[in-house]
């Protein structure tokens, strides 16, 4: 359980913090600093908070940046926890969920790749990426869906587990080209015993735990056993296992053993960072990635490598060890912590030797040049960006982006896209699609209209308003824009619509202002260019939201047009067979044992689906 507590809200100016300090628990906890406007400014743990809090109100601070801090203090909050453990979770949650302005954050938006064994009585392995949402064990995160794919091909090859969808599992009749090239042992039609295949899961997990050793021992005495009672195929196929383990343990190159290790090394230049991580599993070496997490004016490389290592393992399974290219604060209590959450001892580590000394050594230089090019990307977009201020004569460079973009197929599925960009560039974690329903089939207009109305009405509760607002389109789409704009009461958005040129080729676009007046600035401007990639990105995300529409509304109706099948029927049917693919190739018979499906029905499905002449209609049980 945890205790609450909040000081007063007085004006920045009049906040007292030693006063405040006075009456605070030496408890442990997590501290929130509030500014004027309520905005987080800080989120940190503490041991102690009242020698935590204190520090912060002494008369030599540690830096700049924190000195302007507690500048701004208006209010802190602080929440009492039991241990210092918890603390530190409740800390990473708070960042996560807050983003205060002062931490150092973690950027990547995209979610990691795992290896994912499902938890069924013929439990499938395959890719995951994404929430957690389906029972079963998740191995990783990998640094790269190459990674992921390597140890999957892998994997199939020793161990023969299923990767089909239920669907396809549920619905096999013969076995599929994966079991025909030794990938799979084909449990969906029964040619493997159930004891036989979830011995072989276990042995799999065995593998992905990197526990290699273990497992060739087991495969070794089970062969035995197999040649004892003269099962001798079953004793080949084991003996296979083996050479193959054996294979890629001759290729373990880590001092020889079986590694499971993250070398990261963090570097900063010009106010960014780069933290890059080597993955090591089975002591094979599983490729980098690169992170640029937010230093938010963090100057100690310790700091931000620190704040990395807390907010990526806390949502990722560490592993046994971690390399560090420099000590960070609290190792001890991360440790103890990782070693709780992975139910075995982790071990960080700052100062090596030997061969760990080296791939450290390669991380330093990869994560160099990751961070060189980066900048680079980030000059060559703030650049733009002040191009494009420039062009359209605005205050300042537009801290948020969003463009609308329409898509249709004569009417059908009509789809509205909102995509953002800020100064680093795409932010995917908050694009938008809206289906367009009660127009005129066609209207762009309209469409174009409802989009935005529901966008801004949100947004105006919200407090997210965009700086330029962009349109894909000419005047006509923009009067709608100004049109919801003005409806809602939005001021300060700049707004500008994109139309194709005449020869509808890149660079000849023309940015129409709401004064009537267009831009043609050409191939060669930088702020076109921006515009150009925000705008094709509002497209793709468009038309791929209008497909997946439109298929679907296309399945809906080819079912629906057959006698005898309603929406609920429709979606019974979708469900069972795992969508309309699953369905169509499935035989007549298999239709039939359908939930609420006869065989006359069953007939007209079938002949429905494949173009066929169907048979009279009989009377249905």
């Amino acid at each position: 359980m945890t205790a609450t507590s909040a000081g007063a809200t007085p004006e920045p100016a009049g906040f007292d913090g030693k006063a405040f300090v006075r009456d605070l628990t030496p408890a442990p906890g997590v501290y929130r600093m509030l500014g004027a406007d309520g905005a987080v400014l800080y989120v940190g743990k503490a041991l102690s908070l009242k020698k935590r809090v204190g520090s912060y109100f002494l008369k030599e601070l540690p830096s700049r940046r924190i000195a302007l801090m507690v500048a701004q203090i208006a209010s802190i909050e602080v929440t009492v926890t039991r241990t210092e453990t918890e603390a530190l979770i409740l800390e990473n949650q708070l960042i996560k969920s807050l983003r205060p302005r002062y931490n150092v954050l973690l950027r990547d938006d995209k979610s990691y790749p795992h290896i994912l064994l499902t938890d069924e009585t013929w439990p499938r392995l395959g890719f995951h990426r994404g929430p957690r949402a389906m029972a079963g064990r998740y191995f990783g995160p990998y640094p790269s869906t190459g990674a992921v794919r390597e140890t999957l091909d892998l994997m199939f090859k020793l161990f023969k587990l299923r990767s089909c969808a239920d669907s396809v599992f549920r619905n096999r009749s013969r076995p599929c080209l994966q079991h025909q090239i030794g990938r799979c042992s084909a449990p969906c039609v029964g040619l493997v015993p159930t004891r036989d295949y979830d011995a072989t899961v276990r042995r799999a997990v065995l593998f992905l735990e990197g526990r290699s050793g273990e497992l060739v021992d087991e495969l070794g005495s089970a062969m035995e056993e197999a040649s004892k009672r003269l099962q001798y195929e079953q004793a080949a196929q084991l003996r296979d296992q083996i050479a193959g383990i054996r294979k890629i343990q001759a290729r373990q190159y880590v001092e020889g053993e079986q590694v499971e290790m993250d070398v990261l090394a963090c570097t900063m230049d010009q106010g960014m960072a780069c933290v890059l991580l080597m993955a090591f599993r089975n002591g094979l070496n599983q490729g980098t990635r690169s992170f640029f997490p937010k230093p938010n004016g963090a100057e100690s490389i310790e700091e931000v490598l620190g704040a990395f290592v807390t907010q990526y393992y806390l949502e990722q399974r560490p592993p046994r060890e971690i390399v560090l290219s420099h000590a960070i604060p609290d190792i001890e209590l991360l440790q103890e912590v990782f070693s709780a959450q992975a139910g075995r001892k982790v071990e960080i580590k700052p100062v090596v030797r030997g061969e760990r000394a080296r791939y450290l050594d390669i991380a330093r230089q990869n994560a160099a040049l990751a961070l060189a090019t980066e900048i680079g990307s980030s000059a060559s977009q703030r650049a733009r960006l002040l191009s494009l201020q420039e062009l359209l004569e605005l205050s300042e460079p537009p801290g948020r982006i969003e463009c609308f973009d329409i898509s249709h197929t004569m009417g059908e599925a009509t789809v509205a896209s909102c995509v953002v960009f800020d100064g680093e560039g795409p932010v995917r974690g908050q694009y938008r699609r809206f289906n367009i329903t009660g127009i005129e089939p066609g209207d762009d207009y309209a469409a174009m209209h409802q989009a935005l109305q529901r966008r801004f009405k949100r947004g105006v509760e919200e407090g997210v308003l965009p700086d330029l607002l962009l349109i894909d389109g000419g005047a006509g789409q923009l009067a709608q824009a100004r049109a919801v704009l003005d409806e809602l009461g939005v001021q300060g958005v700049a707004m500008v619509g994109v139309a194709k040129g005449a020869a509808r080729r890149a660079g000849h676009e023309a940015l129409v202002l709401p004064d009537g007046r267009e831009l043609r600035p050409g191939a060669a401007s930088p702020g076109l260019q921006l515009v150009q990639q925000v705008r094709d990105e509002a497209h793709r995300f468009a038309i791929t939201g209008h497909r997946g529409k439109r298929q679907k509304t296309r399945e809906t109706s080819r079912l629906e047009d057959i006698p005898g099948i309603g929406p609920r029927r429709r979606s019974s049917l979708l469900k069972h067979f795992g969508g309309l693919a699953g369905l169509k190739s499935a035989g007549v018979e298999e239709i039939a044992r359908a939930e609420g499906v006869n065989a006359a029905l069953a007939q007209r499905i079938y002949a429905a689906l494949h173009g066929l002449e169907p048979q009279s209609p009989q009377t249905e049980a």
